[in-house]
């Protein structure tokens, strides 16, 4: 699905453009946090939109970009289409964070309010798509995103060689999809868990079933996890390498924004509840850590007053 020399290529791309993000030791946690909220837009987004907006033929790139987001793939493809001098358009939800909406703004990126679901965006997404000629950089189910966030699974690897498990917040499924495939591409032989708000289990089910599988309805407070479906190519890679996926585990709502404050109070770090939703997972039991073991924190856009609450 995604080609090991994609994921090399997309590596190479994104040096000069992506923060090559640390590992910080956490002993209370009894793991290593790879501070993907230290990438210039917070979030990990930026490696997979700004692979896929170069890998745009130049005269489509040209006429300008289009995504659907909740927030942080919005800023992302903001920041490349930026980097490119063209045109962004990013469809985000009625209910989107204001410090990422504030954050698509500041990278030049056009915002359209539509609805409140994934799918809302997405047909609006689609409708500007077709009438202004804009080319579509979907969140998560594209090759070329998903090879960008397999760079992340690549410097897990040659950040702590001896890792054996390495937990992954799930949303459409592009940054776990792309951790397993970028850590198969460096050789490793980690297990890969992933972690989903109790009120949206889309992978959790879908691994149940088989298949992808959408849900009539999620909610919690980690906006970047509640899409309704994971993607069919994220599901297909996760298919082709079912050996490595440990499987995922399910966190409340309290014990999410609970890992906001412990990471904020005990390691200095301001993190969205998407981005700590691997540390809930460790802090609540749902997850025990055994060996090397890096918790993913997928990005720090959090609203300031939830550190004070």
């Amino acid at each position: 699905m995604i080609p090991a020399e994609a994921v090399r290529d997309a590596a190479v791309a994104l040096r000069g453009i992506a923060v090559r993000t640390p590992l910080q030791r956490v002993d209370a946690l009894g793991a290593w946090l790879k501070l993907e909220n230290l990438q210039p837009v917070g979030a990990f987004k930026l490696r997979g939109a700004y692979n896929a907006v170069r890998r745009l033929p130049e005269a489509s790139r040209r006429r300008g970009v289009i995504t659907y987001s909740s927030g942080n793939h919005g800023q992302a493809v903001a920041f490349a289409a930026q980097k490119f001098g063209v045109r962004a358009v990013i469809v985000m939800p009625e209910t989107a964070p204001a410090v990422k909406v504030a954050g698509v703004k500041k990278w030049g990126g056009e915002v359209v309010f539509a609805g409140r679901t994934s799918a809302d965006r997405h047909q609006k997404a689609e409708a500007l798509a077709a009438a202004e000629g804009l080319a579509v950089i979907p969140p998560f189910d594209h090759p070329d995103v998903v090879a960008g966030q397999a760079t992340v699974g690549v410097e897990i690897a040659e950040q702590l060689p001896d890792v054996e498990t390495v937990v992954v917040p799930v949303g459409g499924g592009g940054l776990i999809s792309g951790v397993v495939r970028g850590l198969a591409v460096a050789g490793s032989r980690a297990t890969v868990w992933g972690v989903e708000p109790a009120g949206a289990p889309k992978l959790h089910d879908s691994l149940a079933a088989g298949h992808p599988v959408t849900l009539a309805r999620t909610a919690s407070i980690a906006d970047g996890l509640i899409t309704l479906t994971v993607g069919e190519i994220p599901f297909a890679v996760l298919a082709e390498h079912r050996e490595r996926v440990g499987g995922v585990v399910l966190v409340e709502d309290d014990t999410i924004r609970a890992a906001v404050h412990f990471l904020h109070d005990r390691a200095g770090l301001a993190v969205e509840p998407s981005g700590a939703a691997t540390t809930a997972a460790v802090l609540s039991g749902a997850l025990k850590v055994r060996g090397p073991t890096v918790l993913v924190v997928s990005g720090g856009n959090v609203d300031p007053a939830m550190l004070q609450d």
